[in-house]
């Protein structure tokens, strides 16, 4: 498993209604991409669950990295370099995933939260706690999703939950789903991955 995500900020004047648009219009569009575990098209809204910006931002999780180059390389990502310029992409190695008791519902919402992992700690310390946290957390009423992947170059752990609803504060930043395409979910594997 993969993680991906690339955020979009635009103005504080930007008429959010204009991305609401496209991900109706073109969400479905990756419902059935072969090699996509799932991609929840997120947005957050400037005043809306402590966001001080707008941007579009979804996330992904990719079943197989192919399907990954494929989707950065195609007909897909050009629409979005066309229109909006290209942004850079963060992506991580999956460590985790897990479907909640929510799966079965649409997510109304997911959290991002980045950890740094020290300079001076023992990775795999850092990463026990982490593995662990997510393991809990996929119990919990109300998840629909959640996963844990890691970035080696910047030596970061990223934390993504899908919520049938609204997401605790403490959660992380908090995007509203406007969308799920979850083609491959089945693929992604259930529980650790390292």
């Amino acid at each position: 498993m993969h993680a991906m995500q690339y955020a979009i900020t635009l103005p504080a004047d930007y008429d959010m209604r204009i991305i609401r648009d496209r991900v109706r219009s073109k969400g479905h569009l990756l419902d059935d991409f072969e090699g996509l575990g799932l991609k929840a098209y997120g947005i957050r809204e400037r005043g809306t669950d402590g966001s001080a910006v707008n941007q579009y931002a979804p996330f992904y999780l990719w079943a197989d990295p192919r399907a990954m180059n494929r989707f950065l390389t195609g007909d897909g990502f050009r629409g979005v370099i066309r229109d909006f310029g290209r942004p850079p992409v963060q992506h991580w190695q999956g460590l985790f995933h897990r479907p909640g008791p929510a799966a079965g519902t649409l997510p109304r919402a997911f959290s991002r939260r980045t950890e740094t992992v020290p300079e001076s700690a023992d990775p795999a310390a850092v990463i026990a706690p982490a593995l662990a946290g997510h393991e809990e957390l996929a119990a919990t009423d109300g998840v629909h999703t959640t996963a844990l992947a890691l970035d080696p170059r910047h030596w970061e752990l990223v934390h993504f939950t899908l919520w049938a609803d609204a997401v605790p504060e403490s959660a992380g930043d908090r995007y509203q789903v406007l969308h799920l395409s979850a083609p491959g979910t089945g693929r992604l594997g259930t529980g650790r991955q390292w």
